[in-house]
């Protein structure tokens, strides 16, 4: 029996609201999920050009991503890398053009793995705060369940082991969540 190599990736810039999704997807199913078969899951973060060899090296890549593509803020969408390329308007931030670049190189290796995308719509990436806007927040569950759903498509069995919430996922990675260290450190008075 031959093993594969599956890899899911959460990429994206935390300090930037929604921007960092795939981050915090990626942590929650880390916390929250045990995977039976081959699977990693990492914090690509905004590593770019460096998350390549991951391309190379495992059979089943699966990305954790905003997509910045005009439609309802929360929309999921399942992107296989071929899909990806065809997209002109998706390359909004650093890291898409880098994934979109990536993806480009990577067609022209003899061999790579297969490369999905699982993004979702953000409703703010650019305001500078750690936590997701309450659009994101309320379309979670649905994205978790899409990533699941793609997880199980490679026949990885999925045990849900424990039911962290995303405030409190994303305080124990980075001490604040949408402002809360506010209420713990003092504003000095000028």
């Amino acid at each position: 029996m031959i093993i594969k190599k599956n890899i899911v990736i959460g990429v994206g810039n935390i300090l930037f609201k929604d921007e960092g999704i795939g981050i915090i997807a990626a942590e929650y199913l880390k916390q929250n999920y045990d995977f039976e078969d081959d699977l990693e899951v990492i914090d690509g973060g905004t590593l770019g050009f460096k998350l390549v060899s991951y391309f190379q090296d495992y059979d089943n890549v699966i990305i954790l991503d905003t997509v910045s593509i005009e439609d309802k803020v929360g929309s999921i969408y399942r992107l296989p890398s071929d899909v990806l390329l065809g997209l002109g308007n998706y390359r909004k931030t650093a890291h898409e053009v880098e994934i979109i670049e990536m993806l480009e190189v990577c067609s022209m290796f003899e061999s790579h793995g297969s490369i999905t995308i699982i993004g979702i719509v953000p409703e703010d990436i650019s305001k500078v705060e750690i936590g997701l806007t309450n659009s994101m927040e309320i379309n979670f569950n649905e994205y978790i369940l899409n990533i699941l759903k793609e997880i199980k498509s490679l026949d990885i069995k999925v045990e849900k082991i424990n039911d962290y919430k995303i405030e409190d996922i994303v305080k124990a990675m980075i001490g604040s969540y949408n402002g809360s260290h506010l209420n713990r450190i003092p504003n000095e008075k000028l």
